[in-house]
C-alpha cells in the first residue's frame, strides 16, 4: 500500500532518542531546551516553547493572549478541529472566516469585511487564527495589517508548514504574528513522534507559555509573591497544564531538524513532478500564493465530481484497490456536530463548503519514490477515466 504520508526515521534519530535513554534525564532537560533553540534559530523568531501536541501549543498560545469568557476567536472552517477548539478550551465564542477559492487558506477580504461587521456590532475577536494549510502561508501581511488596524491577536496555525517560506522569511519569525504554532505528529515534515511548539518574539508571551505548559508553576524571582524559603521553592502562581514534552522527543526532534531542508527539498519536487503528471487529467492542482514557497505537508487536488462518471467515495475505494490509500483535508468545522449545536449551518461558508465537495489528497512523503508516484497518477488516471 502507498498511504498518503509516512515519517522518515534514520539511524541518527534512533542515536539520538537513544543517548537520552542513557542520559540522567528523561523529560525536563537540557535536550529539550536545545531544540527549542534549534527551532527558534532556523526560523528567525526570539522564543520557542515546545510542548506535548499541537493542540496543546495552540491552547496555551491562546491563553497567553488573553482569551477567555467573553472573547472570541476567529480561524478558517478548514482546518483540523483544534484550531477552533483551542478557543472553546479558554471559554471563548469560536466563529470562522471563509476561505480564498484559490489558495484555499483564511480570505484577507473575507476577514476585512467580517471585521467591519464585527466592530460596527462591538463584537471583534481578541483571537484571530490564520491555517497554513497543507504548507503554504497564509497572505499574512494583509491579515498582519488588519490586526494592527483592529486590534486582535495573530496566531498561525503553522502545524504544516515548518521549512515554508513567505515574503523572504521563514513561517515560524512571527515577522507578521505574535505566536506561530508547529506540529510535529509522525505524518508532519519532521516529527517527535506527538509534539508541538510554540514561537513567538515577545518576552512576555514567552513566559507565560512557560508557565502554562508546566501546572502554572515557577522558580522565577519575579515572578513570585514573595522570597523563596529556600533553594526548593516554587510557587504556582496560576492555573497551568502538564503539557511538558519528554527529551526522547526532543532528542528525535533535535536530529529530524538536520534534515528539514532536505525533506522539503524533496517534496517540492514531488510536487513540481505531481503538477506536470496531472495536468491533463480533470483535477485542479495546488495554486500558490504570491510570495509564498510552501513546504508542502500535504498534496491536494480538487475535482469537479458532478462532471465524473465516479463520486468521491468510489474515488477512494477504487484507488485503495489499486494500492493506493487517499486521504481528505479537511471537512469543513462548522459542519460538525459539536459546532452545529452551537449554531453553525450548512450554508454558513459557502467556499468552504464547496471546497470539501471535490478535494482529496494525494500521497506525498519524503521517501516516495518517483515509481509510486507513477503508480498514483497511473491509478488516477485509470479511475477518472
Amino acid at each position: 500500500m502507498i498511504y498518503y504520508g509516512k515519517q522518515n526515521i534514520n539511524e541518527a534519530d534512533i542515536q539520538a532518542v537513544v543517548d537520552v535513554l542513557k542520559s540522567d534525564f528523561l523529560t525536563q532537560g537540557p535536550v529539550l531546551e536545545q531544540f527549542e533553540r534549534k527551532v527558534a534559530d532556523y526560523c528567525g523568531a526570539k522564543y520557542a516553547v515546545a510542548v506535548t501536541n499541537a493542540t496543546s501549543a495552540l491552547h496555551i498560545a491562546c491563553k497567553a493572549a488573553g482569551l477567555g469568557h467573553g472573547g472570541s476567536l476567529w480561524t478558517s472552517p478548514i482546518t483540523f478541529t483544534a484550531s477552533a477548539n483551542c478557543g472553546r478550551y479558554c471559554g471563548a465564542n469560536v466563529d470562522f472566516v471563509d476561505i480564498d477559492k484559490a489558495t484555499y487558506n483564511m480570505s484577507p477580504a473575507s476577514l476585512e469585511q467580517k471585521l467591519k461587521k464585527a466592530k460596527a456590532a462591538g463584537k471583534l475577536p481578541k483571537v484571530v487564527v490564520p491555517v497554513h494549510l497543507a504548507g503554504q502561508s497564509c497572505d499574512m501581511q494583509a491579515i498582519y495589517k488588519l490586526a494592527q488596524e483592529y486590534g486582535f491577536t495573530v496566531l498561525e496555525d503553522a502545524s504544516h508548514a515548518i521549512g515554508a517560506d513567505y515574503l523572504d522569511t521563514k513561517v515560524g519569525s512571527c515577522a507578521y504574528s505574535d505566536m506561530t504554532v508547529f506540529s510535529f505528529h509522525p505524518v508532519k515534515i519532521i516529527t517527535t513522534g506527538e509534539g508541538g511548539l510554540v514561537l513567538t518574539n515577545n518576552e512576555d508571551l514567552y513566559k507565560k507559555l512557560c508557565l502554562y505548559r508546566s501546572h502554572g508553576i515557577t522558580r522565577d524571582d519575579e515572578l513570585m509573591t514573595h522570597e523563596a524559603d529556600g533553594p526548593w521553592y516554587y510557587q504556582q502562581v496560576d492555573l497551568g497544564y502538564n503539557y511538558r514534552m519528554t527529551e526522547l522527543q526532543a532528542a528525535l526532534g533535535y536530529s529530524q531538524m538536520d534534515r528539514l531542508d532536505e525533506f522539503v527539498a524533496r517534496r517540492r519536487q514531488l510536487v513540481a513532478r505531481y503538477d506536470e503528471l496531472l495536468k491533463d487529467l480533470p483535477v485542479i492542482t495546488p495554486h500558490v500564493l504570491d510570495g509564498a514557497n510552501p513546504s508542502w505537508h500535504l498534496y491536494m487536488v480538487w475535482a469537479d465530481f458532478s462532471k465524473l462518471s465516479i463520486d468521491k467515495v468510489q474515488l477512494f475505494a477504487e484507488m485503495k484497490k489499486r494500492g493506493i490509500v487517499l486521504n481528505l483535508h479537511y471537512i469543513p468545522v462548522h459542519t460538525q456536530p459539536y459546532y452545529q449545536a452551537l449554531g453553525f449551518k450548512q450554508g454558513n461558508f459557502p467556499v468552504s463548503e464547496k471546497y470539501y465537495e471535490g478535494i482529496f489528497t494525494l500521497p506525498l512523503y519524503y521517501s516516495l519514490t518517483e515509481k509510486q508516484q507513477d503508480e498514483v497518477v497511473a491509478a488516477l488516471k485509470e479511475v477518472l477515466k
